[in-house]
């Protein structure tokens, strides 16, 4: 199981980081045509930029964001304090452990919970981009399988966790 987990984590920082350099190639050509828009000005012609740039690039920015966090918990990239925790016993530093995975698995599934609201809200009030006129809903769903597949890594560690003190 914490194999398909990971790899599906990977395969979501794989879509995520395809997202982000997606954004960047579009951002290139959007100040690129800014930058040639100056100079077509000079001979009284125009050259357009990307219409609704703004509209993709803050929706393709809230789904990719998200799909990394999966992988970086699955890599155990989350911030921790293992200076003070070296100091004290071994049984103290499983239930820190522990823990935190808890807590981690309950605001991944808190999170994906009100993502599912805010979706359905979105969707309800049919809300669409300012631009393009783009249904916003649909760019939830990657967040919030993101969130959960989070929760079921950061749980699965939970467990992880507890059989490496039992053996």
């Amino acid at each position: 199981m914490k194999n398909v987990l990971n790899k599906a984590a990977s395969w979501f920082a794989v879509a995520g980081g395809f997202l982000a350099l997606l954004i960047a190639v579009v951002t290139i050509v959007n100040v690129t045509a800014f930058g040639l828009d100056k100079i077509a000005r000079l001979m009284d012609a125009n050259f357009p930029a990307i219409i609704g740039y703004e509209d993709f690039v803050s929706m393709t920015v809230s789904a990719a964001a998200l799909m990394f966090f999966p992988y970086c918990q699955s890599r155990h990239g989350h911030v921790a304090v293992d200076v003070f925790i070296k100091m004290f016993p071994d049984w103290f530093a499983r239930g820190v452990d522990i823990t935190s995975g808890l807590l981690m698995t309950l605001l991944a599934f808190f999170m994906g919970y009100m993502m599912i609201n805010g979706m359905i809200e979105v969707r309800s009030d049919n809300t669409l981009s300012a631009i393009l006129g783009w249904p916003v809903w649909p760019v939830y769903l990657p967040g919030i399988v993101s969130m959960f597949l989070w929760a079921l890594i950061a749980a699965s560690q939970i467990f992880e966790s507890e059989a490496e003190a039992n053996v």
